[in-house]
């Protein structure tokens, strides 16, 4: 698939000296586990026993009725430990960290799903855990600070820049200049230089291939179609790599915020705002300006505000072997609404992207085709945002009163 760490022109390694060790020693580690017999089985059966894999694949029965197109199937990894996919990737790389003796993990994070998923692993394997976020995520994701903190991670609220998910990364790699022969960088997406892009599709591979076995035992045949949201990356390529073999339509699905030409958005391989660049040690698509400096970017979701993306995605969608389209933020909301009217189902923000896309071309597909819609996370992180994009009466009175109790104490 890739000449070490290129997928196509994308990808590589642009690092620092000061790095190039700690990178050998990391993907001498991944080359190692990979080859070891055991480590898979293992990975899996920690996954079962502590993470509640396998997720399921739930038939969306109402919502099929409601399009009357395609068969509506879900990846549910919103039933994963921790409410997200998150947890695939952490957990694999929790065990690389052990085999390389190491004693504490950092991390950047936008949504706080990776942040609690990284947490959550320390606690389980004793290590010491920093987490880096950007101060406007820090304020929109506050339960999942809560959460972190609690878990036993000094969570670093990063001001410089845009203060989103970008900055979380640039400190956290500064950190790790200073402290790496102690502390593993857990990156949380399918970015940044080699090793990360292929180690994190490798351990949230098993999304796409649970996913395949599955959808074969209900549906009886391949779908027509996968979709999944496209911030770094993680979750698409988790679900993408089930069915890269097959003659089946991978469709990513980018933050369109405010819409493709009002400059308020998160695309980079469907809008025109995007050029080729090197960034943050890999080559990708970034939303840069002419003298290659990095856009703000804007997402009603804290996960798919990213400037760029995964090199193996840039190289799907140059090459054609996927479709790349972006959801507003309007009609993430009433994807969001719809599901949980249809199914009684609440995904993330950044999943809804997902959904929405999904649900604009099912009702124009066959009666027998089924598409699978990837569900990366559970959207109770998100009730602050989604009870103001509701406008809610009551949610608003109670948050008025939570303030005012605080205010009297």
């Amino acid at each position: 698939m890739h000449n070490r760490g290129y997928y196509g022109e994308f990808g590589g390694a642009f690092l620092p000296e000061i790095l190039a060790a700690t990178f050998d020693e990391l993907e001498a580690a991944f080359e190692a586990a990979k080859a070891d017999p055991d480590f898979r089985p293992a990975y899996l059966r920690l996954m079962e026993n502590y993470s509640g894999r396998p997720t399921p694949l739930t038939f969306a029965e109402n919502l099929t009725r409601h399009f009357g197109g395609a068969r509506i199937y879900i990846k549910r990894e919103d039933l994963n430990h921790t409410g997200a996919h998150k947890a695939n990737n952490v957990m694999g790389q929790g065990l690389l960290v052990k085999r390389m003796g190491k004693r504490r993990v950092i991390a950047e994070t936008g949504a706080g799903q990776h942040g609690v998923a990284t947490a959550t692993m320390a606690a389980r394997f004793g290590f010491e855990c920093t987490i880096y976020m950007g101060e406007v995520d820090v304020q929109r994701q506050r339960p999942n600070v809560f959460w972190m903190e609690r878990l036993g991670a000094t969570v670093v609220s990063v001001r410089d820049g845009t203060r989103i998910l970008k900055d979380a990364i640039n400190e956290a790699f500064r950190d790790w200049v200073s402290n790496m022969d102690t502390t593993h960088y857990v990156l949380g997406t399918a970015c940044g230089p080699h090793p990360f892009p292929e180690m994190v599709t490798y351990f949230q591979s098993i999304i796409g291939h649970e996913a395949r076995q599955q959808i074969m035992a209900q549906h009886g045949a391949m779908p027509k179609r996968v979709y999944a949201c496209v911030g770094g990356g993680s979750n698409a390529m988790g679900l993408f790599s089930g069915f890269l073999e097959d003659s089946v339509e991978l469709v990513g699905v980018e933050a369109g915020g405010h819409g493709l030409t009002s400059g308020r958005h998160a695309s980079r391989l469907k809008s025109r705002d995007a050029s080729v660049g090197v960034a943050q040690g890999y080559k990708t698509y970034f939303l840069q300006n002419n003298d290659g400096q990095m856009q703000e970017t804007h997402s009603i979701s804290a996960g798919l505000d990213y400037v760029g993306v995964s090199p193996i995605l840039s190289h799907f969608r140059d090459s054609g072997r996927a479709r790349f389209e972006a959801a507003t933020d309007d009609e993430v909301v009433a994807a969001v609404e719809l599901s949980m009217r249809k199914e009684g189902l609440i995904p993330a923000l950044e999943s809804a992207h997902a959904f929405a896309q999904a649900f604009k071309e099912a009702p124009h597909m066959k009666p027998d085709e089924a598409i699978i819609i990837n569900q990366s996370g559970r959207g109770d992180k998100d009730i602050f945002t989604v009870a103001d994009a509701f406008n809610d009466p009551k949610w608003r009175e109670f948050i008025i009163g939570k303030a005012e109790k605080y205010k009297k104490r």
